[in-house]
């Protein structure tokens, strides 16, 4: 976000807005879209928008001019998906209900099964309504540091296991359209690379007679720093090997920097420190800060005792959000 933009914002905020409010800019989530169609143009991949990560629909008009479909993870996003976005819609979720697959399959152009004994369950399902048939292997590699957000750590329940694919796979081969991974968080395209050698050196030999590779989200895309000629060159590296599409699936990317949380303070409490008692909620308004945890940017603020002011920030119901 550059200065423009964040004078643009900081002036709406001091007006007479309501809060707490998430405002948007939907021309810097088209600035996004058209660092996500240059990936495109440049490799033919297709690339889809998460909806576990941004759900607002009212932006979708001009997002889906840009993007191929969303990813979905469950019922409701599938819905959302098929609904307001209008275009393809891949579903994958760790398990599905029995009661709610019929209807998965009916809002879905691809689902993604995370266990061989969901693919038997419900993939006769999904080939009589045409819809195609994916698995979510676990490629044994991920960098993400934060144990509960790294689907490759011990025990994760995403992604089937090398030993047990390797030995389930050729009995279901013919009904399966393609293979997805996730392990990335907010990363560039270095990263990427050596998730990938490790897919390939699991999975790479199974490839052959699929259609698509999901290389999954967390590629922080639009990004200052990001890598992009290396995630071409990756793609494109990828697609001459195996002769499959790949398909990306960004979330936060979509619209990272193009949005802020605009809170009021309520009140300054004194316990040791000045305590800034605010409108909004961590858990309700920003979940991944008490999840993470990560240290959300504050417009104006600055590093650990650079300001002369500091405050702790709280909301007005339970948990609390630190900022020094």
């Amino acid at each position: 976000m550059n200065t423009i933009e964040t004078d643009r914002f900081i002036k709406m905020a001091r007006g007479t807005i309501e809060t707490p409010v998430y405002l948007l800019d939907e021309s810097l989530i088209e600035a996004n879209m058209k660092v996500l169609r240059y990936v495109k143009e440049r490799t033919g991949c297709k690339v889809f928008h998460a909806l576990k990560a941004y759900a607002s629909f009212a932006t979708f008009p001009t997002m889906s001019k840009y993007l191929d479909g969303v990813c979905a993870s469950g019922l409701n996003e599938a819905r959302l998906g098929y609904e307001e976005f209008k275009k393809e819609v891949h579903t994958f979720s760790a398990a599905y209900r029995e009661n709610e697959i019929k209807v998965i399959l009916k809002y879905s152009d691809s689902i993604i099964f995370n266990s061989f004994y969901q693919l038997q369950k419900y993939g006769k399902a999904a080939r009589k309504d045409s819809v195609e048939i994916g698995l979510r292997v676990n490629p044994g590699h991920s960098e993400v540091e934060m144990a509960m957000y790294n689907p490759c750590a011990p025990y994760s329940r995403l992604g089937i296991v090398h030993s047990i694919f390797k030995e389930e796979f050729s009995k279901h081969a013919g009904f399966v359209d393609g293979l997805h991974f996730h392990a990335m968080c907010q990363q560039n395209s270095d990263v990427l690379e050596r998730v990938l050698k490790a897919f390939e050196k699991l999975f790479g030999k199974y490839i052959k007679g699929l259609k698509w590779v999901n290389f999954g989200g967390g590629h922080h895309i639009t990004r200052a720093d990001y890598d992009l000629e290396r995630l071409i060159e990756v793609i494109n590296a990828f697609k001459k090997k195996y002769g499959v599409e790949v398909y990306l699936e960004p979330g936060e990317a979509s619209v990272y920097g193009a949005g802020v949380l605009i809170s009021s303070v309520l009140d300054i409490v004194k316990n040791k420190m000045e305590i800034a008692i605010m409108d909004t909620s961590a858990e309700t308004h920003m979940p991944d800060v008490m999840l993470m945890p990560y240290r959300p940017h504050i417009i104006g603020s600055g590093k650990k005792n650079e300001k002369k002011y500091r405050y702790r920030l709280a909301d007005r119901y339970m948990d609390q959000l630190i900022i020094l």
